[in-house]
Formats: structure tokens, sequence, C-alpha cells
């Protein structure tokens, strides 16, 4: 006899429905899985038999096929341990195929016939959506992350035995539902404050142009000079996140596993900070099977790198396409995968090998060469997109002992948020989302120069060295400080500032 009951299955962050085929056939006894199956996939047959047996079911001995289709597109992980369990009850009569047809089911099965959590349950209740199904069974443990999807019916399940005596009409189980203001309204430990910080009034400015802006930023600075410090402290001015960001960043930590449990949806911006020996496939993603790297990870947030030139030339030449295009593209033999990675990218780095050239307390000692190696590990190309460089210097005495704190992040916070509606009003009804990811069009139609900052452009020009890209890069900058200081046009005082911020690539990177 044959059966057929729903499941999904993921591209990507895309996916498509999955029919899963069981036919029951007299002759030798076999339990065969087609149709591209993964070997966690595979695994299924000695999974499903034992929950089935253990649940309370009889286990046909007879000849049992099962196709996952489409058979061309590959099915990885447990999740089809639950709909192939289903099928085989329902094709042996000990189901209704036609109660199990209007449901997708998602789920692994333990051997005693508990159903357990999988990782991936958002993207693949919202792949449900999209072709047109609005009923679909989760493990208990998944339920509240597939309820972040609003017009769907989730039901949470716990057992195999509860479940199919809830599709013969024997048992209710009522619907999950999340309260989606609650969980946007709850708050964490606040994080690190700026107003731990002392001293250091330049790069505090330019962290909240860079927050303001959206802006990619560069530290400098010798060890010790708060650059880690600073970097920590970003996500607290950042603006909160609207459900919609929220939803695009849930959707990758639960296709990568990383969804803390009584957490289903990511509320505050995301501070990825890998480690600088991270391979290419750890920071972009991909990987036998193709995973999202940090930079996906940190979408709608802050990827941190810390000593910038300590990292492998080929991780950071990796870098250019998704810093310009907001998206990576992972590209292999089986096919190509886009992910997210719209991102601030913070690093920081040292001048010089031993970290102190011109500290103004302990001498350098590395020669010439050395510091000119050192710094060229950072290409040209990826300094170019990074928007704004700064020199964070050595903290005196007198700040460290001060007994006034710095401005906190709320305070900074508060202007940002001001900032960051101004752009989301001059963008409306376009894909951009601050002044960061402005297209050319958008730099000519908005950074409207006045007469006196248009003559500062021809000096500074050569005087930089700017290729096209980083004056491009430049007006935007112009343009988030013009905005903070609420102008319609881009004043010298602002052009100038923003030029500043470029000052660092002709003295360290000649």
């Amino acid at each position: 006899m044959l059966a057929i009951v729903k499941s999904t299955a993921l591209h990507g962050l895309c996916g498509c429905l999955v029919q899963v085929e069981v036919d029951v056939t007299n002759g030798l006894p076999g339990f065969e899985i087609v149709g591209l199956p993964g070997p966690a996939c595979r695994e299924s047959r000695d999974r499903v038999r034992s929950a089935l047996k253990n649940s309370g079911f009889e286990f046909p001995a007879r000849r049992i096929t099962v196709n996952l289709a489409p058979a061309d597109l590959r099915k990885e992980g447990p999740l089809y341990d639950l709909p192939i369990a289903v099928a085989i009850l329902a094709a042996t009569g000990q189901l209704d195929q036609a109660a199990a047809s209007k449901f997708v089911f998602l789920g692994e099965l333990s051997l005693n016939g508990t159903v357990r959590g999988v990782a991936g349950v958002l993207p693949n209740v919202l792949a449900a959506r999209e072709q047109g199904v609005r009923d679909v069974i989760v493990p208990l443990e998944n339920a509240a992350e597939a309820a972040l999807v609003q017009d769907m019916r989730v039901y949470p399940v716990e057992r195999l035995d509860r479940l199919c005596a809830f599709l013969r009409g024997e048992e209710e189980i009522r619907p999950y539902r999340v309260d989606l203001a609650a969980l946007m309204k709850k708050e964490g430990d606040g994080g690190p404050d700026m107003a731990d910080v002392r001293g250091q009034a330049a790069a505090r400015r330019a962290l909240e142009v860079a927050a303001a802006g959206g802006h990619n930023i560069l530290m400098v600075g010798s060890p010790g000079s708060g650059k880690t410090m600073l970097a920590r402290r970003l996500p607290g001015i950042l603006p909160d996140l609207t459900f919609e960001e929220a939803l695009e960043i849930t959707k990758i930590y639960s296709l990568a596993g990383l969804l803390k449990p009584g957490f289903p949806l990511i509320t505050e911006r995301p501070f990825r900070s890998p480690h600088h020996s991270a391979s290419t496939v750890g920071l972009i993603g991909g990987g036998r099977q193709i995973r999202p790297g940090e930079i996906s990870l940190a979408h709608h947030g802050v990827l941190f790198l810390d000593e910038l030139p300590e990292f492998h030339r080929d991780v950071l030449e990796a870098l250019r396409q998704p810093l310009e295009d907001g998206v990576v593209t992972i590209s292999r033999a089986g096919g190509t995968i886009t992910y997210p990675a719209s991102i601030m990218l913070v690093a920081a780095a040292n001048p010089c090998p031993c970290g102190f050239l011109g500290d103004s307390m302990r001498q350098c000692h590395c020669t010439p060469h050395q510091v000119q190696r050192y710094l060229g590990r950072i290409s040209g190309p990826v300094l170019d997109r990074i928007d704004i460089h700064i020199e964070v210097p050595r903290v005196n005495y007198e700040d460290l002992a001060g007994s006034l704190p710095g401005e906190p992040s709320a305070k900074i916070k508060r202007r940002v948020q001001e900032v960051r509606e101004i752009q989301r009003r001059r963008f409306a009804k376009t894909p951009t989302s601050c002044n960061a990811r402005m297209t050319p069009d958008q730099v000519r139609r908005f950074c409207v120069l006045s007469k006196e900052a248009r003559a500062l452009i021809p000096s500074f020009f050569r005087h930089l060295n700017l290729s096209a890209r980083s004056y491009e890069r430049v007006l935007k900058v112009a343009r988030t400080v013009a905005d903070l200081e609420g102008s319609e046009v881009i004043e010298a005082a602002h052009l100038a500032e923003a030029l500043q911020y470029r000052s660092l690539e002709g003295r360290y990177w000649g």
C-alpha cells in the first residue's frame, strides 16, 4: 500500500515541500530510503523502526521503500524521522492517510518514540507557508520558534503515540501561540555601556558616526588602548531591531542550530568575534553541508575582527564581496547558495608587529620592512571597503583616574536612532536601509555639497590618493555627519571630518 505525507527541505534559507512517499509491499523484509538522503537521513531507518515498536505500533515485516521527492534535491538532517514514521503507519492502515495529508511534519525520533527538536524549523515553516500549507506538526521544543510565523497553525508534539492519537481524533492538541510583543520587549542585561570608557573622545565620536550610518570602521592603536572595549560597546548604541530584522537573524541562527532554549526570537543585534585563526569556511560559510559562517551570523549586527593583520590573507580577501553587496554567495559543485550578510565590520589592528609604533610611553623596535610587511597583510581593496579609519591612542592616567564617567550608551543610542529615522524616511520604498548602503545614484542625489565643501574636494582627493570607491564612501560618511548635525546640505566641516577618517590610510599604508 502507498501513503504520502508532507515535509520540507531547505536550500540555504529557501525551502520547498517534500513528498514523503512510502510503499509497503510483499517480499523479503527490507527498508530502503531513496531521493538523495544525507547520512543522518539514511540513519532514519533504525530510529523509525525502534520508535514504532517502542511506541506500541506494528512494524511491518515486509519490503518498505521510502522516496523523498523531489529526488534531485539533497535531504539533510534527521527531521524526516517523523514524516517517515507517520507515512509507514498510514501505509499499513494504522493511521488514516487523509488525516495526515493536510499537515507538514518535522521532527527527529528517539528510540523510545520521543519527538526531539531539530535545527532549521523556522525557515522550514516559512517554506511550508510559501507553498500554501497552514498546518505544521513540530517537536515541542521547537514550537515557540515555529509559532513566530503568525498565520500558521503549529501543533507541538512530545511523543509519537500522542501524535497518532491526535491524528485519530482521540486526543486534542491545541495550536501553539506566542506573544510577539512580549518577545520583542524581552530585556537582556543591557550589555557593556559606553560610560565605562574613559577618554578616547575621538574614537567614541567615530563609533557614533559609524553606528548612525551603518559604516565599517578600523581602529589602529597600541595594545591596551581600548580598541576591544570600544568595539564590544558598539551594539549598545545601535538602533533596536525591527521584527522583520529579528526574524531574518533568527532564521539564520535556527538553520545553524544556535538558538538558545527559551529564546525563540533573536531580539538583540548579534556581535560575532571570531578568532584570527578562523578559516575561510568558518568566516564566510560553506563546508560539506553548506552552513552560514560568522559573517552571516552577524547579519544586522557587528562582526568584530580583532588583530586584523593576523587573519589569513585569503580570509580577508573573501570579505570583499559580502562587504560590497551585503550578501555572501557560496558556490560548490552541488549548486550555489546565498546567505544574507548585511553587517557592520569593526576591525582592530596594532600599528606594527610589536604594537608600539607611535606609542607615547614605549619604544617600537620593529624595522620599517617589518612594519610594512605586517600592515601589508591588509590589502588596499579591503581597506577601501572600510569607511572609517581611526587611531586609538594610549589612555593617560588622568583620564583613567577621573571620577566623571563617559556619556552612557542610552544617550548616544537616542541620537543614533534619530539619525536612522531620518535615513528611513529618506530611503522609503527602496531596499536601502542606511547611508552606508546607498547606491551610486542615491549618493549623487542625497550627498549635496555646499560651495565651500566642493572647494575642498580636489586638493584632498589628490593628497589622500582616493580611489573612486573610497571617494564615494567619504561622501556617505559626510552625509551621516551632516545628519547628526541636522543639516540637509553637507557643509565643509562635515566633509572635513569624513576626510579625516581616511587620513590613516596614507600614514600607515603609504
